[in-house]
This record gives C-alpha cells, sequence and structure tokens, in this order.
C-alpha cells in the first residue's frame, strides 16, 4: 500500500508546473482566517477541515474578475464530486471580507467557503504573484489528513484547478480509501 502511494505521489510531482512552489510531501502550512460561506461570516481552521479529510486551498488574484468568477463556478459546479470524496474546497484571496461575503454567494453559489487572507497564508504557500505581490496567483493545493501538500497546480488559466484538483484527490482515495471522508 505504502509503494502505491509513493508511486501515485512520484505520478503526480512529474505534472506539477515549474511555478507551483510547495511540492508533494511538503508539510501543508498551518492557517486560521476569517471565511465566508452563503455571505455568512465564520472562521476557517485548516486544522480542523483536515480532520474530516483532504483539503483542496485554491489562491485567486481577485474576486468577481472574469477568470475568478470562472474558477468559483467550476468549483461550485463540482461540489457534489468533490463532497463524494470528503474533500473540503477553500478559496484564498487578498480580498476583504466584505468582498468575500458577496463574492460567497454569487460566484461560489453558497456551495463552498472562501477566505480573506490574513496577511500571510498566501505568502507560506508561495503563492503571490511576480508582478503583483499585493495579489494571489491562481494556485490549487490538495493537502491529506497528515498535512502533507500531495498535489500543486499553477496557472492563470483557471480551466484545469477543479479538474487537476479532483484527479489528484480521486488518486490519493484509490489507495487511502479508509482515512477520514467527512
Amino acid at each position: 500500500m505504502k509503494v502505491l502511494y509513493a508511486c501515485a505521489i512520484a505520478m503526480m510531482a512529474v505534472a506539477l508546473p515549474a511555478a507551483a512552489a510547495l511540492g508533494p510531501g511538503t508539510p501543508a502550512p498551518d492557517f486560521t482566517t476569517q471565511a465566508s460561506l452563503g455571505g455568512n461570516e465564520f472562521t476557517f481552521s485548516l486544522k480542523e477541515a483536515l480532520g474530516k479529510g483532504p483539503v483542496v486551498i485554491y489562491f485567486y488574484p481577485a474576486a468577481f474578475t472574469k477568470g475568478c468568477t470562472i474558477e468559483a463556478h467550476a468549483f461550485a459546479d463540482a461540489m457534489d464530486d468533490f463532497k463524494a470524496l470528503g474533500a473540503t474546497v477553500i478559496g484564498v484571496s487578498e480580498d476583504n471580507i466584505e468582498t468575500l461575503n458577496r463574492f460567497s454567494v454569487s460566484a461560489c453559489q453558497s456551495k463552498f467557503p472562501v477566505a480573506a487572507d490574513n496577511g500571510g497564508i498566501a505568502k507560506a504557500y508561495d503563492a503571490i504573484m511576480e508582478n503583483r505581490p499585493d495579489r494571489a496567483s491562481r494556485t490549487s493545493y490538495v493537502i491529506t489528513p497528515d498535512d502533507k501538500v500531495i498535489y500543486s497546480y499553477t496557472d492563470m488559466n483557471p480551466d484545469k484547478h477543479v479538474e487537476n484538483t479532483l484527479g489528484a484527490i480521486r488518486q490519493w482515495r484509490s489507495v487511502n480509501p479508509t482515512k477520514p471522508a467527512g
């Protein structure tokens, strides 16, 4: 079983773009921050979410921009698939919580939370735009309940983030069917 897991991790590493900062096996930086789901604010804790199963953390530059809205809609449309795999999804940006309250209802369709970067989350995940250090890059991570990054993907095009993170979780689930699943 461990050999299969190691092979799965190695195969995912081959697919990583050079810009993705934290690679497979890297400990995931823990964080707690303000978040919004359906316009309702709450405190999101990565540690608590990982207690339920894998977590997809996706960083995006700014709420209500074209690419970020497309990406949020795609994650919202795929939430049944993520939930079936026992996964939590959270989007993180530099936007303030008031903006995220509106974005969580409109673009996220009240299906998953978005969080306000407290000034260090994107930096800890090396998900900062080189040419705009005040904004997160479009980077997605899959974190497993043992606090390890198993997949990371950076591309400003929002089209493959959902497909790729779902694929990584499915692959992980194929060798870890009994890990926490919600």
